[in-house]
């Protein structure tokens, strides 16, 4: 005898319900389908030469925009100024008046005393002191002047000793001339002939040298300084002139009137 089933049986056809899982909550989306991408071709190669190309082309543009700006500073700085400010070359104006100290820094013997006769009969200054430099080996002739007011007087007589260079310095100050020409090795001035004459082919004379501080005349053995009063030499010690006869320094006072 067939047993029954008890309980209740779902009827064919029926739904049934099965416990909520993830499979049951899908996102909403318009797309219907499957859906591939298809894979397209890579070209590496294209990429690499946008690259180079725009790497070559800021590198012109840049070399351009400096060699732009090179160029604007070098027009502007080719331009003439309207103004300067830089002072103009004085004219060479001779001076009469100008004293002048002639020193011979060369072996040739009468050159300072030629030129000081040259000078003096031109008019191109008055001489002061002319004589031998403190060495004979002076290689470049110049005119120095220590006051800038004689620029012009001292342009004016380097033109007329063959265009010597000119300086300004305090060195020669101990002369007391405003214009102090130093004759050097490479001098080609007038009174080189003039020197010659003077020397006239027997032996040199010496050049009278003058003590810059006093103005007496130095002796050229002895190194001391002349009295211009008696010619006797002046000691060193007293500053009295010393008596050839007797060789003791006198007072000046003592000294009967000439």
């Amino acid at each position: 005898m067939a047993q029954k089933n008890e309980g209740t049986s779902t009827p064919r056809g029926a739904r049934q319900h099965y416990p909520e899982d993830r499979f049951d909550r899908i996102p909403r989306s318009g797309r219907v389908g499957a859906h591939r991408i298809t894979a397209r071709p890579r070209y590496v190669w294209q990429y690499l030469v946008a690259a180079l190309l725009g790497f070559a082309l800021l590198t012109t543009v840049g070399i351009a925009i400096v060699s732009g700006l090179g160029n604007i500073g070098k027009f502007t700085g080719d331009r003439p100024a309207t103004t300067s400010n830089a002072p103009s070359t004085p004219d060479a104006v001779l001076d009469p008046t100008a004293t002048v100290a002639v020193l011979n820094g060369t072996e040739i013997p009468n050159l300072a005393a030629a030129l000081d006769q040259l000078i003096t009969q031109q008019q191109w200054g008055t001489i002061l002191f002319s004589g031998s430099a403190a060495a004979s080996d002076v290689q470049i002739s110049a005119v120095f002047y220590s006051d800038s007011a004689d620029e012009s007087a001292a342009a004016g007589l380097a033109a007329e000793l063959g265009g010597i260079s000119t300086y300004q310095t305090e060195e020669y100050q101990q002369y007391g001339a405003r214009l102090i020409v130093l004759l050097g090795a490479d001098y080609a001035g007038p009174g080189l002939d003039e020197a010659q004459a003077l020397t006239g082919g027997s032996a040199p004379a010496e050049e009278v040298q003058i003590d810059p501080e006093t103005g007496y005349q130095i002796d050229p053995t002895t190194g001391q300084l002349i009295d211009p009063a008696t010619g006797w030499l002046i000691d060193p010690d007293t500053g009295w002139p010393v008596d050839p006869e007797t060789g003791a320094p006198v007072d000046p006072a003592t000294l009967p009137a000439e």
